[in-house]
């Protein structure tokens, strides 16, 4: 059954919450998705549950069952998150997927917020590094696209550096109009980066001393491998991981046995299920 959590703005932030035990998880989510459109991450959330973990899977604001607010600013959103952390009645690591990740960053790193967070599990956060060249998401130019009201150049400028066929499949699925609602989020996510991106990581996450592995797997496009290796570079305690996944998704069994290992301190029991067919899409 949907809960609400009450943001420091007011916003409500709707989340399902599962499980009873002493150690506590909350899942990030990407960019367009949200818990009605997201299957893989309620199937993780199920997963961990059944393994004694409490969890929580939410609505990013915008989007779902969750509120909004006029203006959008990063630090809300980190607001959001120390909400769920109240409703849990205390700390929590963080699962943050793609955007999710460096969503998660910020919360991590922020005073008041950081300290209830105990550990950090990021999978392929989409960081532009220095020298990569400017194929990157502008803020600016996603922000002018939200105000011109074409939901559909939203979506395409956000899903450009990914493989086309990504957005043809996109287009011609029964879930197009769905994404065409949330399109304006998609500026979140963009300046969620783009904050990141822009920071001086010396100084920037040198207070988030939580255990972090940041995660790619082992096939994945080329954006994603030297920024994870650049993150466990950067955080005073964090690892880079491949794991078994591929097309920036992961299986539910196999990312919910990581996060299983990481949480508890017991990785030695997060085993790796070999899986034949191509793991579901999930941008």
């Amino acid at each position: 059954m949907t809960e609400f959590a009450t943001s420091a703005d007011g916003t409500r932030i709707a989340y399902d919450r599962l499980g009873s035990g002493a150690l506590a998880i909350i899942l990030v989510g990407s960019a367009m998705n949200y818990r009605a459109f997201d299957p893989t991450t309620a199937h993780i959330a199920t997963l961990l549950a059944d393994q004694g973990f409490s969890v929580i899977n939410y609505d990013r604001r915008g989007r779902g069952e969750s509120g909004d607010a006029e203006d959008y600013a990063v630090e809300r959103e980190v607001d959001d998150i120390a909400a769920l952390l109240d409703a849990l009645g205390g700390s929590a690591a963080l699962y943050g997927n793609s955007s999710g990740g460096a969503l998660a960053l910020w919360a991590a790193a922020t005073p008041g917020v950081g300290e209830r967070i105990t550990k950090l599990a990021l999978f392929e956060v989409p960081l532009t590094l220095e020298g990569e060249g400017d194929d990157g998401l502008e803020l600016r130019t996603i922000t002018e696209l939200v105000e011109s009201g074409d939901r559909g150049a939203v979506v395409e400028y956000f899903m450009r550096n990914m493989p086309p066929q990504w957005l043809e499949g996109a287009k011609n699925s029964p879930a197009w109009p769905d994404m065409l609602a949330i399109a304006h989020t998609l500026a979140y996510d963009v300046a969620v980066l783009d904050k990141a991106d822009r920071a001086p990581w010396a100084e920037q996450w040198a207070s988030v001393t939580q255990p972090v592995i940041a995660m790619v797997g082992a096939e994945t496009q080329p954006i994603f491998p030297p920024a994870a290796a650049a993150l466990a570079e950067a955080l005073p305690d964090a690892r880079n991981v491949e794991i078994d996944a591929a097309n920036h998704s992961v299986r539910p069994e196999v990312m919910a046995a990581i996060l299983g290992g990481f949480i508890s301190g017991h990785e030695e029991l997060a085993t790796f299920p070999e899986y034949p067919d191509e793991p579901e899409q999930q941008v």
